[in-house]
C-alpha cells in the first residue's frame, strides 16, 4: 500500500490544509493500491503564492545554474527509474516491459532534450538597433493526464524549469504515484524552494482553481477536448496563455504495394500498445479497397497475436486505467456493432480467462469514416479500418476529422509517402516510422494549440520583449 498524503509546496512536503483522502485502484486487480490526499482551493493558493515568491530570483538565474539543476535531476531520475517504472505499472496498468522501457525512457529522454536545448537556446539576440529578449512567462500551472504519466509531466516541467519559470503541477488522480516520485527526485536534486510545487487532487477542484487564479500566468494542459474548452474559458477573464494538447483520431495510411500486409500488421499492433490509450494513436487505418481482404487478414492476425494479461507478466497489453474507461470502451464497441461495422477481431467483454481487472479485447472493425467509432476518440484498443479508392481519397478521408493531432503514412515509394505527409492536416506525421525528441508535438483543429517537445516546447513558456534603440 502506498500512502502519498503530502503535497510538495515551497520546498517541503506538507500536509493539505483540509485533510481529505481518496483511494487509488490497481486496474489489473481492481483492488486498492494506495491513498492520496485531495487538495483544495486553499492548497492551490499556498502553492501559487510560493511559486510567485520564487519567480523573481529563479527567472534571473543563469543558463549554467539551470543546467546544473537539470543534471542533478537527471542523476536522481536514473537512480530511481526502476522504482518509477514499478509505480507506473501499478497506477495505470502498463505491462512491465513497457513501464520499465518506453514509459520511463520518455521521461529521461525529454529531460536530456531539455538539457540539450537549454545549452544552445537564444534568450537574447540583436536585430538591427533592437535587442530581442526571451524571458520566462511567470507562474505556470501544469495539468497532466494518466495515459503516459511521466512523458506528460516531463514535457511540461523540464522546459518550464529550463526557461526560468516557476510552477504548480497537478498530476492525474487516477495515476498519481509517478508524479509523487518525481517530486521526491526534484527535491533531492536541490530545486530552490517555491520553484516546483505539486498538489494532488481532482481536476474539477484543482484544475479550476489554477485556471482561474489571478497569479497564474500560463496553463499547460493535456487531456480531453471538453476539459480543455472549460480550462480555456476559465482562463479567459485573466488573459492567461493556454497551451493544450487534446484528443486525436489519427489516420494511418497504408499504401498499395508489396509491404501492405506487413505495414497493416505493424499499424495494428502499434495501435494496441499502452492498451490503445494514446492520444496520437493511429486509430483509423486507411487501406486500399482493392486490397481490403489482404488487409483484413493481416489486421486480424496482428490483433489476435497481442497477448493480454497481468502487467507483472510477459504480456504485450495490460488493462485500461479504470472501470469508467473500461465501460466507455465497451459502449463504443457495442455502438460499432449497432452501426453495422464488420467486427474482424476482438469484441465486447474481457479476453478469455480474465475475469478481474479492466482488460479489453484488442478489437478491429471495418467501417466507413462517417460512423461514431470512426469519428470519436475511443481511447482504447479499438481500431477502425477504412477503405480508400486512390491517394486523393485517402488524404480526404484522413483530413475529414474534427481532430488533427497526428498522422501516419507507410509505403515503399518514399517520394509518395513524403508527398502525402505534406497534405495531411495534422501536427505530427510519422513517415514509415521514426521518432525524434526534438520534433514539435501538437495538433491542428480540435486537437489543441501550442507545441511541446524540444525547442518548440520552450517557446510556450517564453515572453518576447523588444528593447528598441538598444544599439
Amino acid at each position: 500500500m502506498r500512502d502519498y498524503l503530502n503535497f510538495y509546496i515551497d520546498g517541503k512536503f506538507v500536509a493539505p490544509l483540509e485533510p481529505r483522502t481518496a483511494n487509488v485502484l490497481n486496474p489489473a486487480t481492481e483492488e486498492v493500491s494506495g491513498r492520496i490526499s485531495l487538495g483544495g482551493i486553499a492548497d492551490v493558493d499556498r502553492a501559487v503564492a510560493a511559486a510567485r515568491a520564487a519567480f523573481p530570483a529563479w527567472s534571473q538565474t543563469s543558463r549554467e545554474t539551470r543546467i546544473e539543476l537539470l543534471l542533478a535531476i537527471q542523476a536522481e531520475y536514473e537512480r530511481r527509474k526502476a522504482e518509477m517504472a514499478d509505480a507506473i505499472m501499478e497506477e495505470m496498468g502498463a505491462p512491465s516491459a513497457l513501464a520499465h522501457g518506453f514509459h520511463v525512457y520518455l521521461g529521461s529522454g525529454h529531460l536530456q532534450t531539455a538539457i540539450e536545448v537549454l545549452r544552445e537556446f537564444k534568450f537574447e539576440e540583436q536585430r538591427g538597433n533592437t535587442r530581442i529578449l526571451r524571458e520566462p512567462i511567470g507562474v505556470c500551472a501544469l495539468i497532466t493526464p494518466w495515459n503516459w504519466p511521466m512523458n506528460q509531466v516531463a514535457v511540461k516541467c523540464f522546459p518550464a524549469l529550463a526557461t526560468g519559470c516557476t510552477m504548480v503541477l497537478k498530476p492525474p488522480q487516477l495515476a498519481p504515484y509517478s508524479a509523487q516520485i518525481l517530486a521526491e527526485i526534484i527535491d533531492a536534486a536541490g530545486v530552490p524552494a517555491g520553484v516546483f510545487n505539486m498538489i494532488q487532487g481532482s481536476g474539477a477542484v484543482i484544475g479550476t482553481a489554477l485556471s482561474t487564479h489571478p497569479e497564474v500566468d500560463m496553463i499547460s494542459f493535456t487531456g480531453s477536448e471538453g476539459v480543455g474548452v472549460t480550462i480555456a474559458q476559465n482562463a479567459a477573464p485573466t488573459v492567461k496563455r493556454v497551451c493544450q494538447e487534446l484528443g486525436g483520431k489519427s489516420a494511418f495510411i497504408v499504401l498499395d504495394d508489396a509491404s501492405l500486409a506487413a505495414n497493416v500488421g505493424i499499424a495494428t499492433s502499434t495501435m494496441m500498445g499502452n492498451s490503445g490509450q494514446t492520444c496520437s494513436a493511429g486509430s483509423r487505418l486507411l487501406v486500399p479497397h482493392a486490397r481490403m481482404q489482404d488487409a483484413i487478414k493481416a489486421a486480424r492476425e496482428a490483433a489476435e497475436a497481442v497477448t493480454v494479461g497481468d502487467p507483472r507478466g510477459n504480456f504485450a497489453m495490460g488493462p485500461v486505467v479504470s472501470k469508467g474507461q473500461y465501460n466507455l470502451i465497451q459502449e463504443y464497441i457495442q455502438k460499432g456493432l449497432e452501426e453495422g461495422a464488420e467486427l474482424i477481431a476482438g469484441g465486447p467483454g474481457r479476453p478469455e480467462g480474465l475475469d478481474k481487472g479492466y482488460y479489453v479485447r484488442p478489437t478491429v472493425f471495418v467501417s466507413s469514416n462517417d460512423t461514431v467509432i470512426a469519428r470519436e476518440e475511443i481511447f482504447g484498443p479499438v481500431l477502425v479500418m477504412i477503405g480508400y479508392h486512390d491517394i486523393d481519397d485517402a488524404v480526404a478521408i484522413a483530413n475529414d476529422s474534427l481532430f488533427g493531432l497526428a498522422g501516419y503514412v507507410s509505403g515503399e515509394d518514399i517520394s509518395q509517402v513524403r508527398a502525402i505527409g505534406r497534405r495531411l492536416r495534422a501536427g505530427w506525421i510519422g513517415l514509415n516510422g521514426g521518432f525524434d525528441f526534438h520534433a514539435a508535438f501538437g495538433g491542428y483543429k480540435r486537437s489543441g494549440n501550442g507545441r511541446e517537445w524540444g525547442e518548440f516546447g520552450f517557446h510556450e513558456y517564453i515572453e518576447i520583449k523588444s528593447l528598441l534603440g538598444y544599439a
